[in-house]
């Protein structure tokens, strides 16, 4: 019985699976912070161009 213990034990520490995921949910942390940062500068870009159009006299048909 302790044997057995101790051999699930040493296979859990001994895993790579638990690590493995940490890196991957590290990974996509890192990738939705860039789309967030991404999509943040993109919708200011946006968001000015269509008010120097306004300023402008432009009429923008937006669906």
């Amino acid at each position: 019985m302790l044997g057995r213990i101790v051999q699930r034990a040493y296979a859990f520490l001994h895993s790579e699976d638990g690590p493995t995921a940490v890196e991957y949910a590290v990974m996509l942390a890192l990738i939705l912070m860039a789309v967030f940062a991404a999509v943040t500068q993109i919708g200011g870009y946006t968001s000015d161009m269509y008010n120097d159009l306004s300023l402008q006299g432009v009429k923008v048909k937006v669906p």
